[in-house]
């Protein structure tokens, strides 16, 4: 049984963000977008919804709500239907926080026995020829507020998590796809989802594929777009492509700008995808990889590469341009094989630092590392490839967390790392 308090809790918290939700959105959605997809969309979407206003759209709050009110006022301008909750496009889902394992702050009672009102955005683009065949292209809005959920900021004190490129990089590139195929039609339809909750275990697509508002079975494809904003080196990376046979010629086809693409066949991950792979939906995850600024206050919109991210969607909407032309029997399902399970799961300590997953050399590179964490203060650096842990050599990623989980938090070991073509060897404590 819920306590009073919790119920008077409940009723002030809706009613303050129904109200949020009725203010202006302070970026105009009346203002002058371009029907095609640029850069200079892109940035106009990303600053709205990466501003310190937004308090780091964290599930559940204020700040999220009008994330969540841009969204869909975008999508009415564009003539998008709403295929939300009775005719509108928030799909509404409680999120109750004491049930919510943080994976980064040791402190588990960070939050209080408290009941969020969280929404998914959804928004239909009705296909001309097939409009009960449905493609759908998601990606997450919400971020880590002020960091008591997730961060890897190893400060005392709370600073704004503006998560610019993740996932505003993702959500930005929904509205701009949104608009440009609102002005193409498709032949079949185009379910555009944003999703609450992914920070805090995929809680909005989960939610969304156990409540679907179109039927799961009619949706050819899912593909995602989280952290879409930081393309370096013309390197993209493409998760899922085992999930369907032609994916991988699907995406060759379509690369007419060069892309340096790496593809990887798993269809789980941590990011919404996996939602709708476990349905048995062949799907794709878009990503640039992560970097120093991953999970961190510095995740801002100036270290986004708009026209990286502009090549990135001119990439997927070609593709989404030829699926429209399949056939049934031409994008089906199939059970991906697993690797990356290996580089999600943790059971030991953790050196605080983030992996490159695209890196194809051997070891494992550090993007970044974690202030005041293990590597960094036994001297490791972003860039750093490690080559040996624990006296074993490592050929990849996945080698590096076999031998990660055997080891013990406070435990001593040593770290060989390729450093300006030389090798150097360091003494950390788990």
């Amino acid at each position: 049984m819920r306590l009073i308090a919790m119920r008077i809790f409940l009723l002030l918290f809706i009613s303050s963000v129904l109200i949020s939700c009725s203010q202006p959105v302070k970026n105009d959605s009346n203002a002058a977008l371009s029907a095609d997809i640029t850069p200079e969309d892109i940035q106009s979407h990303i600053a709205f919804l990466a501003d310190d206003s937004l308090k780091g759209r964290e599930t559940g709050t204020a700040g999220e709500a009008v994330a969540a009110r841009y969204i869909a006022d975008h999508f009415k301008q564009f003539g998008l239907q709403p295929v939300g909750d009775d005719s509108t496009y928030y799909q509404q889902f409680t999120v109750n926080m004491s049930a919510i394992n943080n994976p980064h702050n040791a402190d588990t009672t960070s939050f209080p026995d408290e009941d969020r009102i969280a929404r998914n955005v959804v928004g239909l683009v009705k296909g001309s020829d097939q409009p009960g065949t449905y493609i759908v292209i998601g990606a997450h809005y919400d971020h880590l507020g002020t960091g008591k959920f997730g961060s890897l900021y190893n400060r005392d004190d709370s600073q704004i998590h503006n998560g610019a490129d993740d996932n505003a990089s993702g959500t930005s590139g929904i509205l701009e796809l949104a608009h440009y195929f609102s002005n193409h039609t498709p032949k079949k339809s185009l379910l555009f989802i944003t999703f609450s909750g992914e920070e805090m275990g995929l809680l909005g697509s989960q939610h969304f594929v156990q409540n679907p508002t179109a039927p799961l079975k009619q949706m050819q494809a899912m593909i995602n777009l989280d952290m879409i904003g930081r393309l370096n080196d013309n390197k993209l990376l493409i998760f899922g492509t085992g999930t369907s046979k032609n994916w991988d010629t699907l995406i060759t086809k379509v690369n007419s700008d060069s892309l340096s693409i790496k593809t990887v066949p798993d269809g789980t991950g941590a990011s919404d995808h996996t939602s709708f792979y476990n349905k048995q939906i062949p799907v794709l995850h878009y990503f640039t990889d992560t970097h120093a600024d991953y999970h961190r206050p510095s995740d801002d919109a100036e270290y986004i590469n708009f026209e990286g991210q502009d090549k990135v969607l001119e990439h997927l909407k070609r593709l989404i341009i030829t699926i429209d032309t399949l056939d049934a029997g031409q994008l089906t399902y199939t059970q991906a094989p697993v690797t990356q399970d290996r580089n999600v799961v943790m059971e030991g300590p953790t050196l605080g630092v983030t992996p490159d997953y695209g890196f194809e050399g051997g070891g494992m590179r550090i993007t970044g590392v974690r202030s005041g964490g293990p590597a960094d203060e036994a001297g490791l650096e972003s860039g750093d490839i490690i080559v040996q842990l624990n006296g074993k050599e490592l050929k990849d990623i996945y080698e590096y967390m076999d031998v990660l989980n055997t080891l013990n938090e406070g435990e001593q070991t040593t770290v060989t790392v390729q450093r300006n073509d030389a090798e150097q060897t360091f003494t950390i404590t788990l």
